[in-house]
């Protein structure tokens, strides 16, 4: 897979079912919303989230974005990624679209996710 690491730092929000989705969500290259009878979850990048203690969220994340676009009939995309992570320790926040998937990865696992991924025969074509 040709890989791309986004160049922001992204945060993950949970907000209340009962929220409507904030303006300040929806600005940046990589958005993801998603809304479930449990919650309201947000990613985006973390200099659009308020200051504001009432947010629960977990910041410094870096998103790797797989080239694409993929096509639906293609299998282990995501396997092809995460169990090379998984095996050297590596937490993943797995998000995927229509077109193509995206990893959120710790940033301070960023640099030997990177060499993992490479390792297992993936390419970085910017970073």
């Amino acid at each position: 897979m040709n890989l791309v690491i986004l160049d922001e730092l992204y945060s993950v929000i949970k907000l209340s079912t009962t929220d409507d989705v904030p303006s300040w969500a929806g600005k940046g290259e990589f958005v993801s919303i998603t809304h479930t009878n449990e919650e309201l979850s947000i990613v985006c990048p973390t200099v659009n989230v308020p200051d504001d203690n009432l947010i629960e969220m977990e910041p410094d994340w870096k998103c790797i974005k797989i080239e694409g676009p993929l096509d639906f009939s293609l299998t282990g995309v995501l396997s092809s990624l995460a169990t090379p992570l998984a095996e050297n320790n590596i937490s993943i926040f797995a998000i995927s679209t229509f077109n193509t998937d995206y990893l959120l990865i710790k940033l301070h696992s960023v640099e030997k996710a990177k060499v993992v991924l490479e390792n297992a025969g993936h390419v970085f074509i910017k970073c």
